[in-house]
């Protein structure tokens, strides 16, 4: 004969802010990089970057300049959105977020396969949305004094 087991609650901590806007930059920077690295694999792709040509951009040190600054950032913003006081992580977030919307959708204007690089930006696009509610969202605190009187007893 078996005893059933209590059913338990798998316990749900909250997550603070600062680490779910560093996941989502972090997911962000990956699925960038990964979109980039797997259009590798697209026919021509290659032979047009051996003859020094990416879409329409010839290589240079100012595209690749370029390029890596437009990966750095999100690095950076994971970092900054763990180490910035809460009001400058809120406003940094909110800011490069908003930037980096435009600069993924023109991303999908270099792909050759819509479906495959349409898919990468919706899901780069879902993710820029994310840190933007995250920060927007961002939780406040009450003044210890204010609340001391809220609760004080006898006080409407």
């Amino acid at each position: 004969m078996s005893t059933r087991q209590p059913a338990t609650t798998l316990e749900d901590q909250r997550i603070p802010v600062r680490a779910k806007l560093a996941a989502a930059w972090t997911s962000f920077m990956f699925l960038y990089a990964y979109v980039d690295i797997l259009g590798f694999f697209t026919p021509g792709i290659v032979q047009d970057i051996l003859d020094g040509k990416v879409f329409e951009f010839d290589l240079s040190q100012t595209f690749s300049t370029s390029a890596l600054t437009l990966m750095a950032v999100p690095i950076f913003m994971v970092v900054l959105s763990m180490t910035l006081p809460a009001r400058a992580s809120r406003i940094a977030n909110l800011v490069v977020a908003a930037l980096y919307v435009p600069v993924t959708v023109f991303n999908v204007a270099g792909g050759f396969w819509l479906y495959f690089y349409g898919l990468g930006v919706v899901l780069e696009l879902i993710v820029l949305a994310l840190i933007v509610r995250y920060a927007w969202t961002w939780p406040r605190t009450v003044p210890a004094a204010t609340a001391t009187l809220a609760t004080s007893p006898g006080l409407t």
